[in-house]
């Protein structure tokens, strides 16, 4: 049957291809008895045939269904097709779910580094997905930017629980039905050891997919799946602002801990995780020192932690039962990266003994003290008590009010010698614009003038007037000479040319005429012979045009009643 016209479940039309994955394809679809859009999710025949995969399958459609929440994709109903073709009969298992209009993270994080402000929202959209599915009992397993849409409003919707599992089976593992579950580049290191996992392993995929938002690339990169899970469990991953300065140290401060190797130092809960991005997102940064600090606290070199997990991994790349899809990486690879990493870490220690302690802080040293939030006379007469020499200097900031110190150069807690400069960096507030004329000038003369201006142009509200030409602006929400922020959007109410008349029949000729010129428009009086009129009072029968608008300063003919 082909597959346009395919419907299951005598209700569920089968239409376009709009996705595929390892496991299933996802068609459009309409749902014939309710009349609406839906997204129809089917095996792929050659692991239907599998019970495995079936239960697997089925497993997802039961573990969607118990939750509605607005940021995760609700699955409408399931079912299995049997289909005969000769003398083979196959098993279609299928799951309906909600139709999604948007734009897979993938694709957006494929373009480069997110602003931190989207990046933000984001993952605050998953972690709120999360929160419900992790109090409802189901954890994910597989969070990645594969399996989060962004629709055209901003919603985030987390899909695809086909690996998910009740939190309270703590038995459950990576390696449970001899398959790698999950996705290499964002799966946790308890993960990749085959230890039980709990929702803390979301959390830690959702810290992945924050760091690959920031720095435009994942934490760990490999030539296989062995190899990045490998370093999930073993490897420091690079500071993200290593690859994108512009990150804030209080979102990297939160990737960080997101990504700590043991689960207990993570954050509990998704609440815990989107309490710290509100956090760092309106509060002070940390220092380079306390990046640093909390890096080496979450990631210290642990021996027999990578012999343990070299030992699990080489069970799995191994193992003679696993279903694969192509062969693993030879044994003598794993031990090669097992060697290396000894001789990397030997080469630390090393290196760590070798280094002379550094000579302490000269008794005449000061620290530069933090001063940013200050009024600027308050931090310049702390740091002069210091006997530090400031130098103000004035920048324009949309956050920091007039007179606030911004940040100070040297940055806070380094040492310098005494009558060392410090530059204070001090707001000037927010960078401001004059509002240019607007009124009278035309439609395109005013948006050029308001962008010269470094303004925008608001909403444009069209507006009847008997003088003004088509495209006159007539009044703006600013007026001129108005300093306003750089950026803003100013409204404008422009002339469309046009004016109003209603129907003048009935209407004495004079009366209609009267009005008619009040309006800028010209009456043209016509003869109607064909109704009895009065010659001291003629009425109007009929006009042209009919009543609605008419262009300005145009002619109205007037047929007025001259019959007997």
């Amino acid at each position: 049957m082909p597959s346009e016209t395919r419907v299951l479940a005598g209700r569920y039309r089968v239409e376009e291809l709009i996705g595929e994955g390892g496991m299933a394809r996802v068609h459009r679809g309409y749902d014939e008895t309710l009349e609406r859009a839906v997204a129809i999710k089917i095996l792929k025949r050659e692991l239907a045939s599998d019970s495995t995969f079936r239960t697997r399958f089925r497993l997802e459609a039961q573990a969607a269904s118990r939750m509605a929440h607005p940021s995760i994709v609700r699955v409408f109903d399931a079912g299995e097709e049997v289909e005969t073709e000769g003398s083979r009969t196959y098993h279609t298992p299928f799951i309906v779910m909600e139709l999604v209009q948007g734009t897979l993270l993938r694709d957006i994080v494929a373009r480069g580094p997110v602003p931190p402000v989207d990046a933000v929202r984001y993952v605050d959209g998953i972690l709120e997905a999360l929160e419900y599915s992790h109090r409802a009992g189901v954890i994910h397993r597989d969070i990645k930017p594969g399996n989060v849409m962004v629709t055209p409003v901003g919603q985030v919707k987390v899909m695809d629980f086909g690996i998910a599992r009740a939190v309270s089976d703590s038995s459950s593992t990576v390696a449970e039905t001899t398959q790698i579950l999950g996705t290499a580049a964002y799966f946790s290191p308890e993960q990749a050891k085959g230890e039980p996992v709990d929702a803390r392993a979301d959390l830690y995929s959702t810290g992945v997919v924050l760091y690959e938002l920031l720095a435009g690339r994942p934490p760990f990169r490999g030539d296989s799946p062995v190899a990045v899970a490998y370093q999930h469990v073993s490897e420091t991953p690079t500071t993200p602002s290593e690859h994108n300065p512009d990150i804030p140290r209080a979102l990297e401060a939160v990737v960080l801990r997101a990504l700590a190797k043991d689960p207990y130092q993570r954050y509990p809960d998704a609440a815990s995780f989107r309490a710290a991005l509100s956090e760092a997102s309106n509060g002070r940064e940390p220092s380079k020192r306390a990046i640093t600090s909390l890096t080496n606290t979450l990631y210290g070199p642990n021996p027999r932690q990578a012999q343990e997990t070299a030992r699990s991994l080489r069970q799995l790349s191994t193992d003679t039962t696993m279903t694969r899809t192509q062969s693993g990486p030879p044994v003598a690879w794993i031990w090669a990266g097992v060697a290396l990493l000894a001789v990397l870490l030997i080469s630390v220690l090393i290196w760590v003994l070798a280094i002379r302690p550094l000579p302490t802080m000269p008794a005449g040293a000061r620290v530069v003290p933090e001063v940013a939030g200050l009024p600027a006379d308050r931090a310049i007469e702390e740091l002069e008590g210091l006997e530090l020499v400031p130098i103000r200097t004035e920048e324009p900031s949309d956050s920091v009010p007039e007179g606030i110190v911004i940040r100070t150069d040297p940055e806070p807690g380094e040492s310098v010698a005494p009558e060392q400069t410090v530059e204070v960096i001090v707001s000037e507030g927010e960078e401001l614009a004059v509002v240019p004329s607007l009124v009278g000038s035309s439609e395109t003369d005013a948006r050029a003038a308001l962008e010269d201006a470094g303004l925008s142009v608001g909403t444009i509200t069209p507006r009847n007037d008997p003088e003004a030409a088509a495209g006159t602006v007539l009044e703006a929400d600013a007026d001129e000479g108005d300093e306003v922020g750089v950026g803003t959007r100013v409204s404008l109410v422009v002339a469309t040319g046009r004016v109003a008349i209603v129907d003048y029949s009935g209407f004495t000729l004079d009366a209609a005429s009267r009005a008619l010129e009040d309006l800028g428009l010209t009456p043209q009086p016509v003869e109607d012979p064909g109704c009895p009129g009065s010659a001291d009072d003629p009425q109007v029968s009929r006009q042209q045009p009919a009543p609605g608008e008419v262009e300005i300063h145009s002619a109205v003919q007037l047929f007025y009643c001259t019959g007997d």
